[in-house]
């Protein structure tokens, strides 16, 4: 075997080999019922009839009990309108526990749309509380906590220009209000307010709650974050639904597993897929930052617990923090990182490779922003990633080429090396050191594809703005897997492809891996396959066993990858041609073993 097809064997092998670990470890979940859709059936355990996550009515700072529950839903509402969500506030408890946002389908053929925040009674129960925690002089039911009946004071509807008040008057005499407002996004803006008429100093601790009922249904797939996040000083730190329960250790048998963390700035709440509801105490107020699983109720707990306020007799004491609940859309989280939120750009899950998925998503973003197109998008950072890995890719093929020029010389070193592998090597070393010819050099642009591969993929499938993505006709979400199949000619014949994640779905391929097998098979007609019949097998079969195995991938990485493929046949023929060898490329598919042309 002449050292070249060695090379490309080599690096094709270790791309298969890559590609196949990540075809089992990574490969995109089966299509689930969205929870949102009315028409999903879904087994959710439900909470107890009297649990709802609570601050306590003991020790400032600690939300170890729970509250008796009174249905949200049965209580008095205040309306919440803007231009990108709709919903309501409860009066009992201020509970911010009902929002849907506007923007959003829970599918591309539902005019349905998703449900952010749900109240308790609902399957899905998630919801924001706020209260304070009593401290010296105060009993639990001198605060207000989560089935406290608040009353309208001011405003009627909360809308990006009118804020409300809420108030409660507590029975030792301490007067609570609470503000809210919203901007033109997903941000609420809470400030708690307690006023102290009476003759006694109190103290106590103001504290937010985002907590949901029951595991919620998600895509459980190992390259997606879904669960606790909470940025801590700076430091990000994850926690899976499925791994909440077993945080405390020490904890006793039923009892809430608790993480707690001082932190001085940061957030903390829960992230799904695509949507996500996070506390902001602000950078200039210290705080408790607190993951909570309670198995006696079900429910998943993050809170942001703020210092103790002393309060003497006479004074007024107001806090505020932020609430961000809505869709994790880059360009609103990097505004809002942009106004002080430390790092809040990272509550989208970058993954391992963050500095490649940032740079590519951000370049990738500005070209649909200019061509108005996410396929047309992903074709153009493909074309400009080819063209910033040119200058290795011409050393690389450049280098091919010269081991094609070597190849007689390479035969007579055969001959005289006969059964001496050793002289065969040492005098091959000699000849590649005197023509100064890497050998290895056609693994690199392969070996370079692999981390791009994986980081883009991490992009398409994570990002909000790849979901829903058009690019032409049949291909309407970039996120998902091609819609078309052989299986009705593409759309040709009166019946519809097989259902996703089937074994009728993967054998009835979509266009797009056609289109990749095929560019990949084009891709090796550029050279002669090797004269070894096993290695011929191997190559013959590796473009169809690529396309098998990434057509159940999101259709932007197979159009990527065509592209991709497209533009290093154009790159490697031109080359070669430069070199003085036109391959023959009808010869090869022919299965002509003659020689490439020569100058």
């Amino acid at each position: 075997m002449d050292e070249q097809n060695k090379n490309l064997l080599l690096a094709t092998v270790l791309s298969f080999a890559v590609m196949l670990v990540w075809f089992i470890f990574f490969q995109p979940p089966p299509p689930v019922e969205d929870p949102n859709d009315p028409a999903a059936v879904t087994e959710t355990i439900a909470p107890s009839a009297d649990g709802v996550a609570s601050a306590p009515a003991a020790a400032p700072g600690t939300t170890d009990q729970i509250a008796p529950e009174t249905t949200a839903s049965d209580a008095p509402r205040i309306a919440v309108d803007t231009p990108r969500v709709e919903g309501s506030i409860s009066l009992l408890g201020g509970r911010i526990d009902d929002l849907r946002l506007k923007d959003y389908t829970v599918s591309l053929d539902s005019d349905e749309i998703v449900q952010m925040l749900d109240p308790v009674g609902n399957d899905d129960a998630y919801y924001v509380l706020y209260g304070w925690a009593p401290g010296n002089g105060l009993a639990g039911d001198d605060v207000p906590g989560a089935n406290t009946q608040w009353t309208l004071e001011s405003g009627e509807n909360l809308t990006p220009d009118a804020p409300i008040t809420l108030r409660w008057d507590s029975p030792t005499g301490l007067v609570f209000r609470r503000e809210i407002s919203i901007d033109a996004d997903y941000m609420f803006d809470v400030t708690q307010t307690v006023e102290n008429p009476t003759d006694a100093n109190v103290s106590l601790a103001p504290y937010g709650i985002v907590a949901r009922h029951g595991e919620p249904e998600g895509k459980r797939f190992f390259v997606l974050h879904e669960g606790a996040m909470q940025m801590s000083d700076g430091i990000l730190e994850l926690t899976t639904y499925a791994d909440m329960p077993d945080l405390d250790v020490n904890a006793s048998e039923g009892a809430p597993a608790t993480v707690e963390r001082a932190e001085q700035s940061g957030w903390v709440g829960f992230t799904d897929h695509y949507w996500m509801a996070m506390l902001v105490p602000g950078n200039d107020q210290p705080f408790k930052s607190v993951i909570k699983y309670d198995p006696r109720s079900d429910i998943y707990q993050s809170e942001a617990v703020l210092a103790t306020r002393q309060l003497a007799a006479g004074e007024t004491v107001a806090v505020s923090t932020r609430l961000f609940a809505g869709a994790k859309e880059w360009e609103t989280i990097r505004e809002y990182q942009a106004q002080g939120i430390d790092r809040f750009i990272d509550s989208i899950d970058w993954g391992w490779f963050f500095f490649l998925t940032k740079p590519i998503f951000a370049v990738l973003h500005w070209l649909n922003l200019m061509i108005g197109n996410m396929g047309l998008a992903i074709i153009a950072l493909t074309v400009l990633l080819k063209a910033i890995l040119f200058p290795l890719a011409y050393k690389s093929y450049a280098s091919m080429a010269k081991m094609k020029e070597l190849q007689p010389e390479m035969e007579k070193i055969k001959e005289r090396a006969g059964d001496d592998r050793e002289k065969l090597q040492r005098d091959m070393m000699a000849l590649y050191k005197e023509k100064k010819v890497n050998p290895a050099a056609g693994c690199l642009p392969i070996l370079l594809q692999i981390p791009i591969f994986f980081s883009l993929y991490k992009v398409i499938f994570v990002t909000l703005e790849l979901r829903h993505a058009d690019f032409f006709g049949p291909f309407r979400d970039l996120s998902a897997p091609d819609p078309t199949s052989i299986f009705n000619l593409f759309g040709l014949l009166p019946w519809g492809a097989p259902e996703g994640g089937s074994i009728m779905a993967l054998i009835f391929i979509g266009i797009l891996p056609l289109l990749l097998g095929i560019s990949m098979w084009l891709q090796q007609k550029l050279n002669p396959a090797p004269a070894d019949p096993a290695q011929q097998m191997i190559f013959a079969w590796m473009p169809w066993v690529f396309m098998f195995m990434l057509g159940g991938f999101a259709s932007g990485l197979v159009v990527y990858w065509i592209t991709n493929n497209v533009i290093t046949f154009i790159q490697q023929y031109t080359i070669m041609r430069r070199h003085g060898y036109k391959p023959d490329i009808l010869g090869n598919i022919r299965g002509n073993k003659a020689k490439t042309a020569s100058k």
